[in-house]
């Protein structure tokens, strides 16, 4: 019997450490058999700042996954994101040496793996490539090069870096936990994975994931990611405000935005009041509902001011017919729709996770602010399938090679098998390894 594949991400974020563990079931939904979460006191604005509290989080979080699951967690795939992540097109090509054969898989992964080495500003790396589109032999706006004629192969490509500073910080902190890194997934892809339809991608969609210390933008069309950025401002700076305009403790503050919180002012009802406990020996504290809403609405207006001028820096700002999907924690404010429509004019909807999940044993992970976490896993669950393909490739090429080479004479064919046989074993140990468990 095959054994089941199982894979777990890991959420870095600001306000909390999740470690998510997920299968497919038979129908290719997601199933989360585990979930751990924990408070992330070492994590600025996405970059982690301190490395004993954040592995100490991560540690908790990923034990209480491995007790739900009643599993061992070795390997994780873990977001990233931060206001140092930096994005760019840089175009690319190659001159095959043959005009007769057919444009192959590996040319194309040949000049991927080419943009990879390019020149990167001082202190940063490259953590994703992203085709656009490719130009054969000058004929530009092919999608699928493969299988085509030609000789030159060119094509765009959506490079991100981020600082190699913050990179190591979280492997450092994934290996202090006893834990290895299998992939680092820029947070907005993974929630894109988790919240986008495969329509508004092909129609063309903003994505606006509001988490605690940052707003992470990723912008689709034609199904091909054309523009991502981070805003470093999140729901915490609005908890902050709160704190500070209404003089309350931090965590009051915070469950003041959870509970009451609205993001347009009117909607508010002036006569309403919230009570709170005041600080030892004092009095209460009566918070106005109304004012409460003002606060929060004045902070927003700036996110998504700034989230709506990064869209339309991006030139394919005219072109998304499926408008904004509004995910994360911060989405989940009262309002916050209507009023994103109303200032930016564009339809917007609520993004939830619950697009690829099955049945789950925990509920509150279809919550819009699990988006980044679910994606973490789905992003997992694709890179394994393409290594299982590309091994496949691989082992299938052998067996070809093994056959022609057969036919030769009887030792060669012996020399084959046992190398093909080497092969495998090689690829499948390399493949257990990989495994998210």
């Amino acid at each position: 019997m095959e054994q089941q594949k199982i894979v777990v991400g890991l959420d870095i974020g600001t306000t909390k450490i999740c470690a998510i563990v997920g299968v497919k079931n038979q129908f290719g939904k997601l199933e989360v058999i585990g979930m751990g979460k924990a408070p992330s006191d070492g994590v600025r604005h996405g970059m982690v700042i301190n490395i004993d509290k954040t592995t100490n989080a991560i540690k908790k979080a990923i034990a209480e996954a491995e007790e739900m699951a009643n599993i061992n967690i070795g390997v994780v795939n873990v977001g990233i994101a931060g206001q140092h992540i930096r994005s760019s097109i840089y175009h690319n090509s190659i001159t095959r040496q043959s005009h007769e054969g057919l444009i192959s898989v590996e040319d194309v992964n040949n000049l991927t793996n080419d943009t990879y080495k390019s020149v990167t500003p001082p202190g940063s790396k490259i953590i994703h490539v992203m085709p656009q589109d490719y130009i054969i032999d000058f004929e530009p706006g092919i999608k699928d090069p493969v299988g085509m004629q030609g000789t030159k192969l060119e094509a765009d490509f959506h490079v991100i870096t981020a600082h190699t500073t913050a990179i190591d910080n979280i492997r450092r902190c994934v290996n202090y936990a006893g834990l290895e890194v299998d992939n680092l997934i820029l947070e907005p892809l993974a929630s894109s994975l988790s919240v986008l339809t495969e329509e508004e991608k092909e129609a063309g969609v903003a994505l606006i994931d509001i988490g605690g210390g940052t707003t992470d933008i990723a912008i689709f069309y034609d199904n091909i990611i054309r523009h991502t950025a981070v805003i470093p401002f999140g729901g915490n700076v609005i908890t902050e405000d709160i704190k500070e305009g209404c003089n309350v403790m931090l965590n009051q503050a915070e469950q003041l935005k959870v509970k009451f919180g609205m993001a347009i002012a009117e909607e508010a009802d002036h006569n309403k009041v919230i009570v709170i406990d005041g600080f030892r020996n004092r009095a209460q504290k009566h918070i106005s509902v109304k004012n409460l809403a003002h606060i929060i609405e004045a902070r927003m207006e700036e996110i998504i001011e700034l989230a709506y001028a990064e869209i339309l820096n991006c030139r394919f700002s005219k072109k998304l017919s499926a408008g904004l999907v509004i995910t994360g924690g911060g989405s989940q404010l009262q309002f916050l729709k209507q009023k994103i429509e109303h200032q930016t004019g564009m339809e917007t909807r609520i993004g939830l996770p619950n697009e690829h999940l099955g049945k789950s044993k925990v509920e509150e992970i279809k919550s819009a602010m699990y988006a980044t976490s679910v994606g973490l896993v789905l992003s997992g669950f694709r890179a394994l399938d393409y290594r299982e393909n590309a091994y496949a490739e691989i082992n299938a090429n052998n067996s070809q090679r093994m056959n022609r080479k057969s036919g030769v004479r009887e030792t060669s064919g012996d020399f084959f098998s046992k190398l093909l046989a080497k092969t495998k074993s090689i690829l499948t140990d390399d493949l257990d390894d990989k495994k998210g468990y």
